[in-house]
């Protein structure tokens, strides 16, 4: 017989042993007292700020001024702000007040309408918006407050920011990172356990025996579920998004043979320049500059910088691509549209790969950005902060660190929570990178002069 004393400890009658079934993540915290009690106030959580709202109140404050031991946790605070985008009508969002700018540029990210913009920062009445800051710690930030998404220069890192992301919008329906386990992108079977709907089809319909009608009610089973079945087939176990045909808008999309540009260039502010074969034939040199893009005179025989149109220069690339093929505006729209169809699940990076058992044959496709990846990827990747120059990161201090920061209240503990998987998940990424170039002979032995096992 097990009796339940609370929800940390079960009781066995018959070993008389106590058995812990939930601990906390340190095993030294395990003697903090019990005694204090959190209690949330009860305050509507759908009231939203107005003008007078102070957006800047405690988190955390005391119930008893007499008792130290008491708090209580505010709710955070909803609101709705409106983003004018350039191009595009204002448009409502939704924040709540613990949110940092940062993630609002997440958003905007992802939003369709504005997916294609990475290059930008947020004002607020001409204000430039740390995107480090919280929402509740910027002045006059209110219900209805007005946020500009304004267009900003481009660095190298930042072109190579926005073409990375242009490039993943493009086979944002691709399943092949996703089978593959690369970029962060895994599996996510959310879309089609909730719109799944049995197929008809010759081979998985039962046939019924002696005739029968098939009644519309009767559930259809596919063959491979009958029992005593001789070959069991594992294509049923892929997710059916696999036969979905391939959605392309550009034929090639990569970084040109004339990078990097020469001094005399760089004076001129070009950074990056870009090659690009649409579905139309064309084959197009594009210049990144610290203005944007545009179209140069530049074949691959000859380098001429000169623009083919004289200030026709597009901040977005995407914009300059929906200029010169009709055929690329219509499909990345349907892309676009697809890409959102899909549960936010799917379309977000997580931090840490998941890799599957099985996976269907994709056909092989030519990919830049897949092949510099593999071939200098401490260059091509983005994640610099892993390797910069001179520095090593302790991981040992690091987990320490994360592992002794205070706990006392939720915030607290959230931040401690969030920091010590970031370490941890970092660590990971750092220890498959140096197991892999160790496999690829990157990484000199220490002693190279024995035989190696």
């Amino acid at each position: 017989m097990m009796k339940r004393l609370d929800e940390n400890i079960i009781y066995h009658d018959d070993q008389n042993d106590l058995i812990k079934t939930r601990q906390d993540s340190d095993n030294d915290d395990a003697t903090t007292s019990t005694s204090s009690a959190l209690s949330v106030h009860d305050v509507s959580f759908n009231n939203c700020p107005d003008q007078s709202s102070n957006l800047n109140a405690s988190e955390i404050t005391p119930i008893n001024p007499n008792s130290s031991n008491e708090l209580v946790v505010l709710p955070e605070i909803s609101f709705n702000i409106r983003v004018q985008s350039p191009g595009l009508d204002s448009f409502d969002l939704s924040v709540i007040s613990s949110e940092l700018v940062q993630e609002i540029h997440q958003v905007l990210m992802d939003k369709q309408e504005t997916c294609h913009r990475t290059c930008f920062s947020l004002q607020l009445d001409g204000v430039i918006l740390d995107n480090f800051s919280e929402l509740k710690n910027i002045d006059g930030l209110k219900e209805g407050s007005v946020l500009k998404v304004v267009e900003e220069q481009y660095t190298v890192r930042e072109v190579r920011i926005h073409v990375r992301h242009i490039n993943e919008l493009i086979h944002a329906c691709d399943l092949n990172d996703l089978y593959n386990g690369t970029n962060n992108y895994s599996l996510c079977l959310v879309n089609d356990i909730n719109n799944s709907e049995t197929s008809v089809s010759p081979n998985n319909v039962v046939n019924r025996r002696n005739g029968a009608e098939t009644n519309g009610n009767d559930s259809i089973v596919p063959e491979y579920r009958i029992p005593n079945q001789k070959e069991i087939l594992l294509t049923p176990l892929f997710t059916t998004n696999n036969k979905i045909n391939r959605l392309n808008c550009l034929k090639t999309l990569s970084y040109s043979e004339w990078n990097p540009p020469n001094g005399s260039r760089k004076l001129h502010g070009d950074l990056v320049y870009l090659k690009v074969t649409t579905y139309e034939d064309k084959s197009l040199h594009i210049t990144a500059c610290t203005k944007g893009f545009y179209v140069s005179q530049t074949t691959d025989e000859k380098f001429v910088p000169k623009p083919v149109q004289p200030k026709a220069i597009h901040h977005s690339l995407v914009d300059l691509l929906n200029n010169i093929s009709p055929i690329f505006k219509k499909k990345f729209r349907v892309i676009q549209r697809k890409r959102c169809t899909k549960h936010p699940f799917e379309r977000i990076q997580i931090p840490f790969q998941i890799h599957p058992w099985l996976s269907p044959r994709f056909e092989h496709i030519i990919d830049h950005f897949r092949a510099e990846d593999r071939i200098k990827p401490n260059i091509n990747k983005l994640d610099h902060e892993d390797h910069m120059p001179g520095q090593v990161r302790d991981w040992n201090e690091e987990l320490q660190i994360t592992k002794e920061l205070p706990k006392k209240n939720l915030p607290e503990r959230l931040i401690r929570e969030r920091a010590m998987f970031k370490v941890h998940t970092d660590f990971i990424s750092a220890a498959v990178r140096g197991s892999q170039a160790v496999i690829d002979g990157n990484v000199m032995a220490i002693n190279p002069g024995e035989e190696s096992k």
